[in-house]
């Protein structure tokens, strides 16, 4: 692939208005690993469905968090939610097949394409501290991550086992850091998306957090009993400040981010 005659190749055909799928890195046939081998038939396919003819996002930076975050209880067991990170990796793509340069800060390993740059981790503490450590490059940042909004005050380094003649654990929580709301205090250039993941007043509990976060958008979605939550297909209404909801039609979650892509390239 580093190959001169290659690049100029490569070159050439991005001149063209050719879009070029990059090789993978990894084992090849001679022997050794490097960039050169066939992606994976996923990554392929990913790139052929969002595909994109105009690129509204080209040169710009950004930002996406995914998954729902796992607060630990002890070595085995943990807080969590249902969250399965579908929707925010699609926004990542979605924003990369829009000409983007994307960080995504996910704690589910699900299929990217070669433009993002995927960042795992597990609580809502490491994902705090890697969206703000990426967060003053970023052009656009979308927070469609599923945050735990407590998390036990200790941890304990073994199994807590049961106790005999005790029915009852007890466990203390403190609140975990608000990081769209951080955020949204501290934007200056940013274009900020949130998520409003509800089971109840879907739109005035999103109009409170756009407000009260300081976001330009909330995209609202009602969760639970096979809503939202680890499914192909959501439901969503976005919310901008001055203008009327926007109620979309159930559809797949990557048409659902590429809209969501669409209308924060149209408002930057």
């Amino acid at each position: 692939m580093a190959n001169a005659a290659t690049q100029s190749n490569v070159r050439r055909l991005k001149d063209m208005g050719v879009r070029v799928l990059p090789p993978a890195e990894g084992f090849l046939a001679e022997g050794y690993t490097a960039v050169g081998r066939m992606p994976d038939l996923d990554v392929i396919q990913l790139f052929v469905d969002t595909y994109q003819a105009k690129q509204p996002l080209a040169g710009k930076q950004v930002l996406v968090s995914a998954g729902g975050t796992q607060e630990r209880i002890d070595p085995v067991r943990y807080i969590g939610n249902d969250s399965s990170g579908k929707m925010g990796t699609a926004v990542a793509n979605a924003a990369a097949a829009a000409g983007a340069d994307v960080t995504l800060v996910a704690t589910k390993m699900l299929p990217v394409l070669p433009a993002v740059d995927a960042v795992y981790v597990t609580s809502a503490a490491e994902m705090h501290d890697a969206m703000l450590a990426n967060f003053e490059g970023a052009d656009l940042v979308v927070m469609a991550a599923a945050v735990a909004d407590f998390r036990p005050t200790t941890v304990s380094g073994n199994k807590i086992k049961k106790q005999s003649g005790d029915d009852a654990l007890h466990l203390d929580l403190v609140q975990n850091p608000d990081i769209l709301a951080e955020m949204g205090a501290q934007k200056s250039h940013q274009y900020l998306v949130g998520f409003a993941a509800e089971t109840n007043d879907l739109v005035a509990n999103a109009q409170a957090k756009l407000e009260r976060k300081g976001a330009d958008m909330i995209v609202a979605n009602p969760v639970g009993y096979g809503q939202g939550f680890n499914t192909d297909t959501d439901t969503v209404t976005i919310l901008r400040p001055d203008q009327a909801p926007l109620a979309l039609d159930e559809a797949a979650k990557t048409e659902v981010a590429s809209t969501i892509v669409r209308l924060a390239a149209m408002a930057m």
